[in-house]
């Protein structure tokens, strides 16, 4: 069994981020990490491989200057290999041309039995990526899959909805979004770290793919300016003399919410 990974690597949230003065975006040009809803795809990849017998798994990302590190997590985990996209005129990419660079890395990386993506990136919150490949590639897509299975060529997942879950079956070549929770995520063991270092990580850039970058320009959008979030202002205290209660009423009356 084959299966691709579509993995993003962000920058790291537990550090102060900072933005580039000419477009008031995240700055990007340090050390980047696999974002932590990838690390499930990851997982659950490895897992589908194990459960068939046979197979292997591959990552595919698109990251500037080069940059691996986070790649680098997913192949500790177990990966075999990896296909990056890095160019700089790809700077600014919407989710559609995002998609594109992704579809035509994974055509690149040859034959697939599946595809999977987390539901969303955690520093870009479009949730569109997953589907749009699925198009691009001509597969049908299941999202917020919650619980993922392969019987021969049938793709079986409980799909995640406000009443439950459906259950969903498709064939396979397939595109699957999972949600946070899918599984858990194994720790990169020491001699995983070691190994991820000599796995091939291949690269392209946008003209090596067939793909024509637009940058901002094409994502039809720009960030005009950037202002510092309001200080939360204390709330207000009510201390029980007896009557708090009421006080407590009438704030909630102010509120609609009562």
């Amino acid at each position: 069994m084959i299966i691709v990974v579509c993995v993003k690597q962000i920058p790291d949230p537990a550090t102060p981020g900072a933005l580039d003065s000419a477009t008031n975006a995240l700055k990007r040009d340090g050390k980047l990490i696999l974002d932590e809803s990838d690390g499930y795809g990851v997982e659950m990849a490895l897992q589908l491989v194990t459960t068939a017998g046979s197979g292997e798994v591959m990552v595919v990302s698109m990251a500037p200057n080069g940059e691996m590190s986070g790649m680098r997590t997913a192949l500790a985990m177990g990966a075999a290999k990896g296909v990056l996209v890095s160019d700089p005129a790809l700077a600014g990419s919407d989710a559609l041309t995002t998609a594109k660079i992704l579809a035509a890395a994974i055509q690149k990386m040859g034959a697939v039995d599946l595809i999977i993506a987390a539901t969303e990136s955690s520093d870009g919150y479009t949730g569109t990526v997953p589907e749009q490949i699925a198009e691009l590639l001509g597969m049908p897509s299941i999202t917020f899959a919650k619980k993922v299975e392969v019987s021969g060529t049938t793709l079986k997942v409980n799909r995640q909805s406000e009443a439950g879950y459906d259950e969903v079956e498709c064939q396979l070549p397939a595109l699957i979004s999972v949600t946070a929770g899918v599984v858990e995520p194994r720790y990169p063991s020491f001699k995983g770290i070691m190994a991820a270092k000599s796995k091939p990580v291949e690269t392209f850039t946008a003209s090596d793919l067939g793909v024509t970058p637009t940058g901002w320009a094409g994502a039809g959008q720009k960030i005009v300016s950037v202002t510092q979030a309001e200080a939360r202002q204390a709330g207000d205290v009510v201390e029980d003399d007896g009557t708090a209660f009421e006080k407590i009423v009438v704030f909630l009356e102010n509120l609609k919410v009562i």
